[in-house]
């Protein structure tokens, strides 16, 4: 078992390769906005989407996933408030732009960001 640290090392690793790639669309992880080459790669290579929503939103979209170590704590809600005042800050400064998924459907958000794109 790697444990957090060795996946956030594969991870890091992954955002290195995939962002020297052009024209695709790279979905991270929540936690990837904290390691400063991750931040530094996203922003330098391409444009950067922060899809905002609250904490609430968040684990009303992972509670019954079982598949989220960061998350197997007794508190999840309390642990998810914890994530976002820690990384909410990286996103927005890595961001180019801020999207909110709150209460929307994922082709409202895809929708918007093609918006942006086409601007």
């Amino acid at each position: 078992y790697e444990g957090e640290e060795g996946f956030r090392q594969r991870e890091e690793q992954a955002i290195d390769d995939l962002t020297q790639i052009d024209n695709q669309v790279l979905a991270t992880g929540g936690g990837a906005v904290v390691r400063p080459r991750n931040r530094q790669h996203l922003s330098a290579r391409g444009i950067v989407f922060f899809l905002a929503c609250s904490a609430e939103q968040q684990y009303e979209r992972t509670y019954r996933d079982r598949n989220r170590p960061l998350l197997h704590t007794e508190d999840p809600l309390a642990r998810l408030r914890a994530l976002m005042a820690e990384r909410e800050p990286l996103y927005r400064d890595a961001a180019d732009y801020t999207v909110s998924t709150e209460g929307r459907s994922a082709s409202a958000v895809s929708n918007e960001i093609l918006s942006i794109l086409r601007r």
